[in-house]
């Protein structure tokens, strides 16, 4: 049966807490954190953002691991020599930069050892985050309120990407818009089914074909958004990096369409990433950047991972900034990215 185009009704405001199967019981990020200090500005209210009590909560094990294994070198040496240099690129390794930017970082150290401290160290790397972080880009979407908005969302299986989709659907549809997912990820078993579920929880109306061409169901799924007045399109993809080639091309048949029929409504291009992968995330990125022109990453599963050093390594090696952070289960779990208050709270 061809069932292509399928209408969803709204979802009750507790209806993502009760599933237990999409969201496990757990305090919220926003109410869970350390006080607030006397220096971090008010606490942002908008629904969409974090607190800055409520990131510390979040990047508390990335803040422990730099603390124990990068800054404690500040602790233990008296001057900045060469074999604290050693110790000092080999953490920034451990702590999931990238390789390529941790030699970096390291290098502009020993350029500026004569200048610094050990104990100064925390502040150089603070200064130098913050400077890569914000050197990738804005963190803010992407959006047209006059029109169509189509975000073309790409990752490996498992690195959160469709649950990334329905928590997008739900942020849109809770903002009053019209929103369209297309179900363009085929092969995987369930894919589209799991994406079904997330559509009809958030309040969309999908897309899907089962087995059909993915190019040829975002191609219906554009016509559909254009002539029916949607404000927002999201496009679901394959992950099979087992079969780079397939992936490559079907990818790049994807973009192709959407080149041809909505230029001029594609918003962003989000390439997710699971935090828990650190480094091979990084390594995952390079096949995307090939298919598609990506914008963006959407980092996901940053809760609980001591791995968040890879948002460094994703502004300095992929020139891509983060826009949207996962931080728990719950449909409301997908915030805004801010650099200051991320790189604050890293060192904090």
């Amino acid at each position: 049966m061809f069932n292509i185009f399928r209408k969803k009704s709204s979802i009750p405001p507790d209806g993502p807490e009760q599933d237990r199967e999409f969201s496990r019981e757990q305090p919220d990020a926003e109410n869970t954190g350390p006080e607030q200090e006397e220096s971090r500005p008010e606490e942002k209210k908008e629904f969409w953002g974090i607190s800055f009590s409520g990131l510390k909560q979040v990047v508390s094990k990335t803040n422990e691991f730099f603390s124990e294994n990068v800054l404690s070198l500040g602790q233990e040496k008296e001057i900045i020599d060469d074999d604290f240099l050693d110790d000092f690129e080999e953490k920034l390794i451990r702590a999931d930069l990238g390789v390529d930017t941790a030699i970096f970082i390291a290098e502009k150290l020993r350029d500026s050892k004569n200048n610094l401290k050990p104990s100064e160290v925390g502040t150089f790397l603070k200064n130098e985050f913050r400077e890569l972080i914000t050197g990738a880009g804005s963190n803010n979407i992407n959006l047209n309120q006059g029109g169509l908005n189509t975000f073309l969302i790409t990752g490996v299986n498992g690195s959160g990407k469709t649950t990334l989709i329905g928590k997008l659907a739900y942020r849109f549809s809770s903002e009053g818009k019209r929103v369209l997912v297309a179900a363009g990820d085929t092969f995987r078993a369930a894919a589209e089914d799991q994406l079904e579920i997330w559509a009809n929880r958030s309040g969309a109306d999908i897309v899907r074909r089962d087995n059909a061409d993915p190019a040829s169901i975002v191609f219906d799924a554009i016509q559909k958004a254009k002539s029916e007045n949607y404000d927002i399109l999201l496009i679901d993809t394959a992950g099979r990096l087992h079969n780079k080639f397939n992936l490559m091309q079907e990818l790049g048949k994807i973009k192709k369409i959407i080149d041809r029929e909505a230029a001029e409504t594609l918003a962003e291009s989000i390439l997710v990433i699971d935090a828990t992968t650190g480094q091979n995330g990084l390594k995952q990125a390079e096949v995307f950047k090939e298919a598609v022109d990506l914008t963006c990453v959407g980092l996901t599963k940053l809760d609980g991972s001591s791995k968040g050093g890879i948002v460094v390594g994703i502004a300095k090696e992929l020139g891509l900034p983060v826009k949207l952070i996962g931080v728990g289960e719950k449909m409301e779990d997908l915030k805004d990215f801010n650099s200051d208050d991320f790189v604050s709270a890293m060192f904090s």
